[in-house]
């Protein structure tokens, strides 16, 4: 009805029901685009980002593409939905906090962050030579007041924190996955929240992972500031999996975002 209407002709046109189409298509290529579910858990020293690894092409290099992202050294996102936009709109986070920092002398709160990019996403819902964003971006950082912080912008401009968050093709099973962990009321650790976000993430595909299926993301009060080594991977997958016994010792992190614990002068192991 929509289409022999003309309604979702241009973004800026309401359809008597009150939508606006073009920007629902926005949401369904977030969920079709790669066929792709990406999850988030926020634990009680930690937020653990897990999402897919999905390679295009058979010929192309596995390492090169990603979906989690550095903005500053103590902030890092997940996209899930279109590649392009998704490097488009990381960038213009990295820039929003880069001058951030130059005019304040401080590193951008995540919630602000979260807010500058959500009115982002809502501009591109107003104008007729615009469209949004095709992807959702989920932040994770630990903030100095707040602790570990979880936000999600759709590409809307709609923007919240979350306990636990879902994206992708599968988004809603994600999140009713995610509503039984976070009803229990646990605090839990950093080992135990990776745990519990890919456990979540394999129940809901119906399929057990291997190291080259999924991208880990984590930030964490204990941890440096840096990329870590393989070795250095490959040491701390075992230990949690020794521990747990539940996924092989082969998975490893894509990207660990460290903070460190307030009051001290260096950076603790």
């Amino acid at each position: 009805m929509a289409r022999q209407s003309g309604y979702d002709r241009h973004i800026t046109i309401f359809s008597p029901e009150g939508r606006l189409h073009q920007v629902e298509y926005a949401f369904q290529a977030v969920k079709k685009n790669q066929n792709m579910t990406s999850v988030a858990l926020r634990g009680d020293d930690s937020v653990v980002a897990v999402t897919q690894k999905k390679v295009p092409d058979k010929l192309m290099d596995k390492d090169f593409g990603t979906h989690l992202y550095n903005i500053t050294p103590n902030v890092g996102c997940l996209m899930t939905g279109m590649s392009p936009d998704a490097r488009a709109l990381v960038y213009r986070a990295r820039e929003i906090a880069a001058k951030f920092k130059d005019k304040n002398a401080y590193e951008i709160p995540v919630h602000y962050l979260a807010l500058k990019l959500a009115n982002i996403a809502q501009v591109y819902t107003q104008h007729a030579y615009m469209r949004p964003y095709g992807v959702s971006t989920i932040l994770v950082s630990i903030d100095d007041e707040k602790g570990p912080s979880l936000y999600q912008i759709d590409p809307a401009g709609q923007y919240f924190g979350y306990k636990a968050a879902a994206a992708g093709t599968k988004d809603q099973e994600a999140q009713n996955a995610l509503e039984k962990i976070v009803k229990k009321k646990i605090q839990f650790t950093e080992a135990e929240t990776i745990q519990q976000a890919i456990g979540c993430l394999q129940a809901v595909m119906g399929m057990d992972f291997k190291a080259s299926d999924i991208e880990v993301g984590v930030v964490s009060k204990r941890r440096r500031p840096r990329r870590p080594t393989v070795d250095a991977q490959r040491s701390t997958c075992e230990l949690i999996a020794k521990c747990h016994q539940l996924f092989p010792p082969t998975w490893c992190f894509h990207l660990v975002l460290p903070i460190p614990l307030p009051g001290q002068n260096e950076w603790l192991p």
